[in-house]
């Protein structure tokens, strides 16, 4: 019985290190990533924004119909990026992505930032940089630093009214996105 036991036990422990290591490994081996999926949107250092999510039809970024959605790829390798721009005076949120599609940065205009969104997003190299002072950044710039070059920024708008929703997306539209140079 105690053999028994033994094998139930190790069979236990092994069925869960191997269960372990698939969970792990799957996402690496996924051909469609989240920088994949938004790479046909050409928002390579640009904001650009999203269509419409229209009822009934597809929705495969699980984005809601009442948002304006604005999406800028960004890639740190090639120097620091920044995000700038006026937003309208409503409620906005803005979020930095990693390539696994977690967000390692957010703020809303409800942080005392009001419509000027000014941000500054630096890998760790480049805020040595700024800290020993040898970058120049405008004084006001929010500081991000981020682990990974390889970055996606998405601003939300929420227009109060579906009358207003054109302005606000070309308001959006306006806002400069990635490296400068």
């Amino acid at each position: 019985m105690t053999r028994f036991l033994l094998w139930l036990l190790g069979g236990v422990v092994l069925g869960g290190i191997i269960h372990i290591i698939v969970i792990l490994t799957l996402p690496r081996l996924a051909d469609e990533t989240v920088l994949t999926r938004i790479a046909a949107f050409d928002a390579a250092n640009r904001m650009v924004i999203l269509p419409q999510v229209e009822a009934g039809q597809p929705n495969p970024l699980s984005l809601d119909p009442d948002l304006i959605y604005g999406l800028c790829v960004i890639d740190l390798a090639s120097g620091p990026a920044y995000l700038s721009g006026v937003l309208p005076d409503a409620f906005w949120s803005v979020a930095l992505y990693n390539e696994a599609g977690i967000v390692i940065y957010s703020t809303t205009n409800r942080d005392g930032i009001g419509q000027i969104l000014e941000l500054g997003i630096f890998n760790a190299a480049q805020t040595r940089l700024l800290a020993q002072q040898q970058l120049d950044v405008a004084e006001g710039l929010l500081v991000v630093e981020s682990a990974s070059n390889k970055l996606f920024a998405v601003v939300k708008l929420i227009p109060p009214h579906q009358a207003m929703r054109q302005r606000f997306a070309q308001e959006l539209s306006e806002a400069s996105c990635g490296t400068r140079g």
